[in-house]
């Protein structure tokens, strides 16, 4: 199969991610399970750097042969991808991460309305965290996009890539891709500082010089969203301040509960109700007891305050499931445009389809079948 053959299987089956290596069949990732396509022949090293070559420019296959790995967001067979290219044993390989297509939003994620508040703060913090391929970039897509739908704001993105494409509605957007627009997060975010912006929205926070420069933009009055890996709410603020001297830990615990306006720590998990996985979220609040908690650097207290801050908008992971639980009107995928990819199945109406959403069956049958169909 060619890529575009491959995009398409994925699609069929719901895969989130895609493998290529060389010397190694096709690998999906569906459910949050890994799927071997032993059905075909394994991927021959000319033909895995025939495929990524040809998602490259000359530019950036000059970097790639330099670097090692070229990271890149584009459409492949009607889906946005986020797309690595990587050397391994010495063959070239391609990770593919398949994007929701469409607008994304809080409702489109299946995420609490009361996200939006985050959206509606005028300035302070707000940390995205969770592991890798839990959805972060799509929440802060959605925030962004919730502050784009409600309020007249300059919003500048530092992202590597660019994942979602915005279009302005009510705000003046720049997106400005690392590697391509700015050399590095630390060289946009001081740039960022001289652009005249209410809204930043970092696309990952990794190294200590970003996260100085994050609190510092916060500080000045701008709402700064902001990706941390991290598996919980307490981690992503210990590894804020841990990734500090010891000596300016407690200067940086007071600068967060200065600035903090939440952390929201989510996870993905297959539910079969819907017939996908949704996030699954915990959030903290910054609130005057998590402060005075934050400013003292007792984080171990934090989860305490979240278990009896229910009414201040605080989600443990057992009140975010109740919630779950409780939904009967999920938003599935929207079907690929038609010439672009099939799609796995007839839309059927629902509820949600007053609001302009298309709910479509999850996808079935096994590899083989789908194929087959493909052939």
């Amino acid at each position: 199969m060619d890529l575009k053959a491959i995009i398409q299987l994925a699609l069929r089956r719901g895969a989130s991610d895609v493998h290529v290596a060389a010397g190694q069949p096709v690998v999906l990732r569906v459910r949050g399970e890994l799927c071997l396509l032993d059905a075909e022949p394994p991927v021959s090293p000319a033909k895995a750097e025939a495929m990524a070559r040809a998602l490259l420019s000359d530019e950036e296959w000059g970097r790639f042969t330099q670097q090692g790995s070229a990271d890149k967001a584009l459409a492949l067979a009607g889906v946005r991808c986020r797309v690595n290219v990587l050397r391994s044993g010495g063959a070239v390989g391609l990770a593919l991460r398949l994007l929701p297509p469409g607008e994304v939003s809080l409702r489109s994620l299946n995420l609490h309305p009361a996200l939006r508040e985050l959206a509606e703060a005028e300035h302070g913090l707000v940390i995205i965290s969770g592991p890798t391929g839990c959805g972060k970039s799509s929440t802060l897509a959605a925030l962004v996009s919730e502050v784009n739908r409600l309020r007249a704001r300059h919003i500048v993105t530092l992202e590597q890539p660019v994942e979602f494409e915005l279009r302005p509605e009510r705000s003046f957007i720049r997106q400005r891709e690392v590697g391509r627009d700015t050399p590095s997060f630390e060289r946009g975010l001081l740039d960022a500082m001289r652009e005249d912006i209410d809204v930043l929205a970092v696309g990952e926070m990794r190294e200590r010089e970003t996260m100085r420069l994050t609190l510092d933009a916060c500080e000045t009055g701008h709402l700064v969203l902001a990706t941390l890996h991290s598996a919980t709410v307490v981690e992503a603020l210990q590894r804020v301040v841990s990734a500090f001297p010891a000596a300016e830990q407690p200067s940086v615990c007071s600068q967060l509960a200065d600035v903090l306006i939440a952390v929201v720590s989510q996870q993905l998990v297959w539910r079969d109700d819907p017939g996908l996985r949704v996030p699954h979220c915990e959030v903290l609040r910054g609130t005057t007891p998590v402060k005075a908690v934050l400013r003292q650097g007792q984080l171990y207290k934090l989860p305490q305050l979240m278990e009896t801050g229910a009414r201040s908008g605080m989600w443990t992971l057992a009140r975010w499931r109740e919630w779950l639980d409780g939904r009967s009107d999920w938003v599935l995928p929207q079907p690929v445009e038609q010439g672009a990819a099939p799609t796995a199945a007839a839309p059927r109406r629902s509820p949600a389809e007053d609001e302009g959403v298309i709910v479509i069956d999850p996808p079935s049958g096994s590899v083989k079948d789908i194929l087959s169909e493909l052939d």
